[in-house]
C-alpha cells in the first residue's frame, strides 16, 4: 500500500511541477510546488532530494510525450521531408493554443543557465534528441550537409518556439513551415 501511495504522490509532485515550471518558470518555490501537488514538504523530500531533483524528473518524464506530439502522425508513409516539416507544423498548431508557452526545454536551459545543473543536463539530451532526429532525416532525404541543415533546423524551430511561447510572434501564419522548407531545398532535401 505504501507504494502506491508514494507513486501517486510522486506522480502528483511530477505533473504538478511539469505545469508550473512551464506556466511560471523554474523559479517556482517548494511551497508552490507542494501545495499545487496537494503533498506536504516532507512527502516531497522523502521522494527527491530537492527541487532540482524534481525539475529534473518533470522533464525526463516529459520527453516522451513532447517526442511524441512533435513526430509525424504516419512516419512509414511520410519522407524525410515531410517527418521534418511535419514537426514544424506541429510547433505552428500549439503554439495557437493560449497555455502554450514555447519548447519546455529550451526554457529550462535558458531560465536556469547552467549547464551542469541536472535539470539542465536532461534539458540539453531532449534538445540533442531532436537535433539528431533532424540530421537523420536530412541525411535520409539527401542533405548536402546533413549536421548543418540539423543545426539550422534547430535554430528556426528554438527560435519559433520562443518568440510563439513569449507571444513576440505568432506562428498560425505558416511562417515556420515557410522557413524550413526553404531550408530543406536549399540543402537538397527533396
Amino acid at each position: 500500500m505504501a507504494t502506491t501511495d508514494k507513486a501517486s504522490t510522486r506522480d502528483r509532485l511530477l505533473d504538478a511541477a511539469a505545469d508550473l515550471f512551464y506556466s511560471q518558470g523554474v523559479s517556482v518555490g517548494i511551497e508552490a510546488l507542494c501545495r499545487t501537488a496537494g503533498v506536504s514538504k516532507r512527502s516531497m523530500y522523502q521522494l527527491f532530494a530537492g527541487k532540482d531533483e524534481v525539475l529534473a524528473a518533470s522533464l525526463e518524464r516529459r520527453i516522451p510525450l513532447y517526442e511524441e506530439q512533435l513526430s509525424p502522425a504516419s512516419a512509414a508513409d511520410a519522407t524525410p521531408r515531410e517527418r521534418v516539416l511535419r514537426v514544424f507544423e506541429r510547433v505552428e498548431y500549439f503554439s495557437t493554443r493560449p497555455e502554450y508557452r514555447g519548447c519546455p526545454f529550451l526554457a529550462a536551459l535558458v531560465e536556469l543557465k547552467d549547464p551542469e545543473h541536472p535539470a539542465s543536463v536532461v534539458a540539453g539530451t531532449a534538445k540533442d534528441r531532436l537535433e539528431e532526429m533532424f540530421r537523420a532525416e536530412a541525411e535520409l532525404g539527401g542533405a548536402r550537409d546533413a549536421g548543418l541543415l540539423a543545426r539550422q533546423l534547430m535554430l528556426v524551430f528554438d527560435g519559433a518556439s520562443a518568440r510563439a511561447g513569449s507571444r513576440i510572434e505568432t506562428l498560425d501564419d505558416g511562417l515556420a513551415t515557410t522557413t524550413v522548407t526553404l531550408l530543406l531545398d536549399a540543402a537538397g532535401v527533396a
